[in-house]
């Protein structure tokens, strides 16, 4: 597949996708904050779950999950980030990685019940892969035709107004950064020489996108008083202070969830859903 064929995001994150690990995987910050999604991930999805994970990456959660007893198929628009994926599965009997855009989930449904495949127990996306999507509802429509009734989906997306990314940016004196999480619409964003848009989805329009077909949960804030990754590498360098934050965070996730770095949002798949079937 011709890398300029790619959609702009997926193009993007193609072109760093070997380097990927190598730069986040050293950041302490990151690794705080998917400890917190981890720890939901593993209580939602009990031991020898069918997972779906959307917008998978370089497979770091999927590895975790196999390793836990949990098989996830993978699914990235990223051919590259595929590829990095399906190394670290390989060894995993029931796990996979497969190319797929997140607006293209209904082709999967579609796919698998020509199959006569059975539904996922649950699906998942981290870190904001959503937040390259513009468009919420054709996501929606693909897991509601992809998760069995009673299953859960958690969503892990950019937070609208984190304090912590203000105060870092504020402090390298890009006012422009601050505040670009509160633009509506698409925001341009570049990666990898690679220029692609982003979208800061509200609350509101994340849980209509889903509500009819699933019941909306509980939130948490992922990084309230963890920093985001834009206080790299500065916060690696006092793993005393961020360990504090990651403790005070455990207190914080719920009461204060709209204000982190990302928030996570779960959801459960309803036993009637319109234009979805049930099994």
């Amino acid at each position: 597949m011709r890398l300029d064929s790619l959609p702009a995001a997926a193009q993007a994150f193609d072109a760093v996708a070997e380097s990927f690990d190598r730069r986040y995987g050293a950041w302490h910050s990151v690794a705080a904050q998917r400890r917190a999604v981890r720890s939901a991930l593993l209580a939602a999805f009990p031991y020898g779950s069918r997972i779906l994970e959307v917008g998978g990456g370089t497979g770091e959660d999927a590895l975790w999950l196999a390793r836990q007893g949990r098989h996830v198929m993978l699914t990235d628009a990223s051919p590259t980030m595929v590829r990095v994926a399906l190394r670290k599965l390989r060894s995993y009997v029931g796990s996979s990685a497969t190319v797929l855009s997140a607006e293209a989930l209904e082709t999967l449904a579609a796919s698998r019940e020509g199959a006569g495949e059975e539904l996922f127990d649950g699906a998942f996306s981290n870190f904001a892969g959503l937040n390259c999507v513009t468009d919420l509802a054709p996501v929606a429509r693909g897991l509601a035709r992809l998760v069995r009734p009673g299953g859960q989906v958690i969503l892990v997306l950019f937070g609208a107004l984190p304090p912590g990314e203000v105060v870092v940016q504020l402090a390298r004196r890009d006012f422009r950064s601050a505040f670009r999480r509160l633009a509506r619409g698409d925001v341009p964003a570049r990666l990898g020489g690679r220029d692609f848009s982003v979208r800061y989805h509200r609350p509101r329009e994340i849980a209509y996108a889903l509500r009819p077909w699933f019941r909306c949960g509980e939130r948490r804030g992922i990084g309230v008083f963890v920093p985001p990754s834009a206080a790299e590498p500065w916060i690696s360098d006092h793993p005393r202070l961020l360990s504090a934050m990651e403790a005070v965070d455990q207190l914080a996730s719920r009461p204060l969830a709209l204000l982190g770095d990302h928030v996570l949002y779960q959801f459960e798949r309803r036993t009637v859903g319109v234009g979805a079937r049930s099994k």
